[in-house]
């Protein structure tokens, strides 16, 4: 059973996706540091989703999403998809509202996901991402059950949920008195930079927003060129397992495009960079795929100087050795 049609969500869909989830989702800090903003010569604010539960932003739009079911679709269930983030936050989101789960999740996904996914009570179906469709899975576990699909982006009420992060952006810099030059995220299918370009082309029109991806996985930035969206070429290979998506998704490319600036994409050398850089002067543990819009602004790829700029750290979820690993690898600012 597949989700039904909705409007495309406007900030009042956001605003409301911020009230259904306030008692379960983290307002997660906007974090500053003095040392590195001396360094880069203008105020750098990273929003710390690594903070949130489940450890990434996937939490705000699982729980607003699922917070919508009405009581047959609860008591059936819901089927997910997703290399990790978005497994973790329909999982707890289901757990807190009492609802079954099966987690569609690729074999090679960090341990430390899947053994997450599993804590919160879900029933993780694991795949090969080379030789399987997660899509087709999914889709049986719907047709055999009755389940309800809850798609990693590709769902209003996930955008809005999403959106959420720029929401309380807009909200912290106001409660000091500022507004965002730019505002950086992350990007796969495109549910986070798209709630969050909604809030913040809405409540800072002035402001900059770009998305942010791996350099062979730097689909969405290449399809804002294009004017359509566009795949990556086959082949490409990157740390970042939370980016990996083929192409935008028709929704989140739809909603993006005309409130974007443009696409940035880093190396997986300038993310280990970045990955150091926030756990040294934010003492944050941020994954790869989260450290990609910090890698942007770090690496000098953002085209201009703004006086306030934001990143979002999108989650933290990575292994231990995979951390260290990458904080062994980097180079110091």
């Amino acid at each position: 059973m597949t989700s039904s049609s909705v409007s495309d969500p406007v900030l009042a869909d956001v605003e409301a996706a911020a009230d259904r989830i306030a008692s379960t989702a983290i307002v997660t800090p906007l974090l500053e540091s003095p040392l590195l903003n001396d360094r880069l010569g203008f105020r750098l604010f990273v929003k710390a989703e690594p903070l949130q539960r489940t450890g990434s932003f996937k939490f705000r739009g699982a729980m607003n999403r699922l917070a919508q079911l009405d009581t047959g679709e609860r008591k059936r269930g819901v089927v997910a998809f997703s290399s990790g983030n978005h497994a973790q936050g329909v999982a707890l989101a289901a757990k807190l509202l009492g609802v079954p789960a099966v987690i569609v999740m690729p074999a090679d996904a960090p341990a430390i996901k899947i053994a997450n996914t599993r804590a919160y009570g879900a029933e993780v179906v694991l795949y090969d991402r080379r030789t399987e469709d997660r899509e087709a899975i999914g889709a049986k576990y719907a047709s055999d059950r009755g389940m309800t699909v809850v798609p990693p982006y590709e769902d209003a009420r996930i955008i809005a949920g999403q959106g959420t992060v720029g929401l309380e952006i807009c909200r912290q810099l106001d409660g000091l008195g500022l507004k965002p030059g730019a505002v950086l995220a992350n990007t796969s299918g495109g549910g986070l930079i798209a709630g969050v370009a909604i809030a913040v082309r809405a409540l800072a029109p002035a402001a900059d927003i770009f998305t942010c991806e791996p350099a062979d996985f730097d689909d969405m930035g290449r399809s804002l060129v294009a004017g359509r969206r566009v795949a990556n070429p086959p082949g490409g290979v990157s740390q970042c397992d939370a980016l990996l998506a083929a192409t935008p998704g028709e929704i989140t490319f739809r909603l993006a495009q005309p409130r974007l600036t443009g696409g940035l994409a880093v190396t997986d050398a300038e993310v280990d960079d970045a990955m150091r850089a926030a756990f040294e002067y934010f003492k944050l543990v941020v994954e790869p795929g989260g450290a990609v819009a910090l890698a942007s602004v770090l690496t000098g790829r953002l085209p201009r100087r703004y006086d306030n700029v934001v990143v979002v750290a999108s989650g933290g979820n990575v292994d231990a050795p995979a951390f260290a690993a990458a904080l062994n690898r980097a180079q110091p600012l």
